[in-house]
C-alpha cells in the first residue's frame, strides 16, 4: 500500500497541477487558451453554444463580451485555487495516509474535472485539449483505486457470533 500511495500522490499531483494551469491560463490570459480549431476557448464556447460569431458579440455589444470573459477569469480562479489546495492535500494527507484526504481527493477531483467537461460539453467546445480533462480524471480515479481505504483484499471477513 505504501508503494501504491508513493506512486498515486504524484499522479494526482501532476494531474492537479495541470488544473491548476489550465485555472491560470483562463484567469489571466483567457484569450490565449486554446479550444476547438485553435480559437480561444472562451469565443469558441460562445460560437459553439449560440452558433454566432465571437466579433459579431462584440461588435454588437461589447459590454456583454466584457461580462463573460470576467465570469471566465473568476472560473479560472476558483480553478486555481481548487487545484492549489487540491496538490497540498496530495503532498501532504494523503501522502501520510490519512483517510479523510483519499475522500476529499475524491470527492474534489471529480466536481473539478466533471464541472469542466460539462461545460465543454454544454457549450460544444471540445478538442484535444479538453480530452486530457478526461486523462486526468482517469488517472486520479485509478490512483485513488489502488489506495483505496476500505479495500478488502486480504483482510480476512470475521464471523457474525450469534
Amino acid at each position: 500500500m505504501k508503494q501504491a500511495r508513493r506512486f498515486a500522490w504524484l499522479v494526482m499531483l501532476i494531474a492537479d497541477a495541470g488544473l491548476l494551469a489550465w485555472g491560470a491560463m483562463a484567469a489571466l490570459a483567457p484569450d490565449y487558451l486554446l479550444g476547438p480549431g485553435s480559437k480561444p476557448i472562451l469565443a469558441a464556447g460562445y460560437e459553439g453554444f449560440t452558433g454566432r460569431s465571437w466579433q459579431e458579440l462584440m461588435a454588437t455589444s461589447p459590454a456583454a463580451g466584457a461580462f463573460m470573459r470576467v465570469l471566465f477569469r473568476v472560473y479560472g480562479a476558483y480553478v486555481v485555487a481548487f487545484g492549489l489546495l487540491a496538490m497540498a492535500v496530495a503532498a501532504t494527507a494523503f501522502r501520510r495516509g490519512d483517510g479523510w484526504s483519499w475522500w476529499a481527493l475524491l470527492v474534489g477531483n471529480t466536481i473539478a474535472f466533471v464541472s469542466a467537461m460539462t461545460y465543454d460539453w454544454t457549450v460544444g467546445a471540445i478538442g484535444p485539449f479538453e480530452l486530457t480533462e478526461y486523462l486526468g480524471l482517469a488517472l486520479i480515479w485509478g490512483a485513488l483505486a489502488l489506495t483505496a481505504p476500505f479495500r478488502a483484499a486480504g483482510r480476512p471477513v470475521p464471523s457474525p457470533r450469534l
